[in-house]
C-alpha cells in the first residue's frame, strides 16, 4: 500500500534518528541548527517533519518581540502551503496587492498585480510580522515534538569527517557542554558565528542610511496597498501591518542633523510634519512602537556548504528591505536544503545531493543582489530629475495599459519569487525540446486560486504537494510500475498514477484528472513520468520505458533505493 510519508522528528537515544534509525557513530542529533529565526525555524520544522533528530539552539533570551520583516510574497506562501501552515499566517495578514506612488499631494499612479504569467493560488503579497511569522513556525515546530532552546549559545564547534562537535553555553552558566551532531545548519543571521567560524566572508558593500518606525497613522490610504510618497528631497514608503491603522514607515532621506532617532517624540514630529507636506494634508501620528537606524547593505558569500556545515538566510546574504526580499530569501533557503539533508541523513540519497544547495543558492542570492539594488534606487527616487519627469512618463504609462501590464509583470516576476528557477542548475536535466508543451523541468509546479477550484487534477496535486518525499506523477495505465516503485523507493518517493477521464480514479495510487488539466499543464503525454521535487519544482519529464528506467532517473537525483513504503 502507498505509504503516507515520514512522520514527527522521535526522541531515541543518542546516536538513533526518528524510528530507531541509526545516526552517525557517537553523535547526540543528527542535525544542530543555530538560529531561532524564521531560516532555522523553517529547516527544523522541515527536517522535522521528514523525521530527523535535531536541536534547535538560540542565544537569545527569548522570541522577538519586534518585527524586523514583513512581507511575505507568492512564492513563500506556496512553501508555508507545502508544510501545512499558509492557513494559519492568511488568518493573521493583510493582502496587498497594489503599490501607489504620491507626489505634489497626489496619487500619481497605482500599479496592480498582473500573475497572468506566474499562476500562483497566492496572487498578492501577505503583511504579516516577521514575529508573527515566528510563532506559526515555532507553532508548527513544537507539533512535531521539537522546542527552541533559548538562552543557548553557540561557542564554538569542530568539523569533522564523520560529525561536528558543538561546544555550548547557556546563559548564566560560564562552562561549556559539548555536543556532537551529524550535521550543523548556521541559520544565526548577519553576525553569524557559524561563518565566521567556518571562514566564509560577506562581500559588497553598504551604501545610505534609512530609518524605520513602526507607527499608528490617521491618513486616508487604502489598506491593499503601498504607498510610496515622495517628500521632494527624498521619500517616505508606507507598509500596512496586519494591526487596524498601524503602518511601517522607511524614511530614506534619514540624517541625524534632521531628525534624533533616540527621541521618539522627535521622529514621531518630523514623520508627520514629511507625511503633511507629501500627502497635502495634516496627518496625526502616534508615538512610535518600534525605530530602527540602519545602512542598507547588499553583501553575500560565495559558499554556503563547507563539508558537513551549512550557512543559510542572513548568516549567507544581506539585501537591502525595499523589495522584502530578506526573509523571503531566508525561509526559500531553508527550504531548499531541509529535504535535501532530510533525503541524505535517512539515507535516501548520497551525499552527492547537498551539493546542489549552494549551487541553486548561490545564484539566486546573486540575482537579488542586482533586483533589490534596482528596488533601492526606485524606492529612495533621489534623481533631481525625477519630481519633472516621474509625472509625465507615468501619466503616459497609465494611458498605455498594455504598457501598463507589461511594467507590473516585470514587478511582480523580480518580487514574488515565482519566476525563480532552477534551469541549467544540477539538478536538471539538458534543456527540454521546444515541441514539448507544458511546465519545463526547473520551473516551479503551480496552477491559479481558479484553476484549483475548477480542475480536480489540480486540487489532488495541490494537496499532494504537502507530502514531503518527491512526487512521481505515471500518466496512463501504470499502477503495476507504481507498485513496483512504491516498493523500492516508497520512504522517499511519493507515486501516483494520473487517469484523464476517471471521475474518481481506480487502484490504492490513483489520482483523478478527469478535464485533463494537469496533463496538459505537465506536458508529457500518455505513457509518460512527470517527477516533482520534494520543494514543487518539476525535476524531470520524459516516457516510461519500465521500472528500471524509472530507477535510472532517481539514480540521476541521486536517489537510492531501500526502505519500501513509508506505510509498510
Amino acid at each position: 500500500m502507498r505509504g503516507d510519508g515520514p512522520g514527527p522528528a522521535a526522541s531515541g537515544a543518542p546516536g538513533r534518528g526518528a524510528g530507531g534509525r541509526p545516526g552517525p557513530a557517537g553523535t547526540d542529533v543528527e542535525v544542530l541548527v543555530v538560529g531561532g529565526g524564521p531560516a532555522g525555524l523553517t529547516v527544523a520544522h522541515e527536517l522535522a517533519r521528514r523525521g530527523v533528530r535535531l536541536r534547535v539552539v538560540d542565544r537569545a533570551s527569548g522570541p522577538a518581540t519586534t518585527s524586523r520583516a514583513l512581507a511575505t510574497h507568492p512564492r513563500t506562501m506556496e512553501v508555508c502551503h507545502q508544510m501545512g501552515l499558509a492557513d494559519e499566517l492568511l488568518a493573521r495578514g493583510q493582502r496587498v496587492e497594489h503599490f501607489t506612488l504620491h507626489m505634489r499631494g497626489r496619487p500619481l499612479i497605482r500599479f496592480d498585480t498582473n500573475y497572468a504569467r506566474l499562476p500562483t493560488r497566492y496572487p498578492y503579497t501577505l503583511m504579516v510580522d516577521q514575529v508573527l511569522m515566528e510563532e506559526v513556525l515555532r507553532d508548527g515546530l513544537r507539533r512535531l515534538g521539537v522546542e527552541v532552546a533559548w538562552g543557548t549559545e553557540l561557542v564554538d564547534f569542530t568539523p569533522g569527517p564523520r560529525q561536528v562537535t558543538a561546544r555550548l553555553r547557556s546563559t548564566g552558566t560560564e562552562a561549556a557542554t559539548e555536543l556532537t551532531a551529524g550535521w550543523l545548519v548556521g541559520a544565526d543571521g548577519s553576525r553569524s558565528t557559524v561563518r565566521e567560524q567556518l571562514g566564509l566572508r560577506l562581500h559588497g558593500g553598504a551604501a545610505r542610511v534609512w530609518l524605520n518606525a513602526d507607527v499608528v497613522l490617521d491618513a486616508p490610504l487604502p489598506r491593499d496597498s503601498n504607498h510610496l510618497l515622495h517628500t521632494g528631497n527624498g521619500t517616505l514608503l508606507l507598509v500596512p501591518f496586519p494591526a487596524p491603522g498601524k503602518w511601517r514607515i522607511v524614511d530614506t532621506e534619514y540624517t541625524r542633523d534632521t531628525m534624533d532617532a533616540d527621541d521618539p517624540e522627535a521622529v514621531r514630529a518630523a514623520l508627520s510634519r514629511k507625511l503633511e507636506k507629501a500627502l497635502g494634508r495634516p496627518v496625526a501620528v502616534a508615538a512610535p512602537t518600534w525605530i530602527s537606524v540602519f545602512r542598507v547593505q547588499q553583501r553575500m558569500i560565495t559558499a554556503m556548504r563547507s563539508g558537513r556545515c551549512f550557512v543559510a538566510g542572513d548568516a549567507a546574504h544581506v539585501h537591502s528591505p525595499a523589495s522584502g526580499q530578506g526573509m523571503n530569501t531566508g525561509i526559500q533557503d531553508a527550504y531548499n536544503l531541509a529535504w535535501k539533508l532530510a533525503d541524505v541523513v535517512r539515507g535516501h540519497a548520497r551525499d552527492a545531493l547537498l551539493d546542489t544547495y549552494p549551487a541553486e543558492r548561490l545564484p539566486v542570492g546573486g540575482r537579488l543582489l542586482g533586483s533589490t539594488k534596482k528596488a533601492t534606487a526606485l524606492v529612495a527616487l533621489r534623481n533631481a530629475a525625477a519630481p519633472v519627469l516621474m509625472p509625465v512618463a507615468l501619466t503616459a504609462l497609465k494611458a498605455l495599459r498594455p504598457a501598463k501590464r507589461r511594467v507590473e509583470h516585470r514587478m511582480m516576476a523580480g518580487m514574488s519569487g515565482l519566476a525563480l528557477h532552477y534551469e541549467g542548475g544540477p539538478l536538471t536535466p539538458g534543456p527540454t525540446a521546444d515541441a514539448v508543451d507544458g511546465i519545463r523541468p526547473g520551473r516551479r509546479v503551480g496552477c491559479s486560486a481558479d484553476d484549483e477550484k475548477r480542475h480536480p487534477g489540480w486540487r489532488a496535486l495541490c494537496a499532494e504537494l504537502t507530502d514531503p518525499r518527491w512526487t512521481l506523477l505515471l500518466f496512463g495505465d501504470g499502477e503495476r510500475c507504481a507498485a513496483s516503485v512504491d516498493e523500492a523507493y516508497g520512504r522517499a518517493v511519493s507515486v501516483r498514477v494520473v487517469a484523464p477521464g476517471t471521475a474518481g480514479g481506480e487502484g490504492p495510487y490513483a489520482l483523478a484528472d478527469p478535464d485533463g488539466a494537469l496533463g496538459r499543464a505537465l506536458g508529457p503525454g500518455p505513457g509518460a513520468y512527470a517527477l516533482i521535487r520534494p520543494d514543487g519544482y518539476l525535476a524531470d519529464r520524459g516516457p516510461v520505458t519500465g521500472f528500471a528506467g524509472l530507477a535510472a532517473v532517481f539514480d540521476g537525483f541521486h536517489l537510492l533505493p531501500g526502505g519500501g513504503s513509508a506505510g509498510a
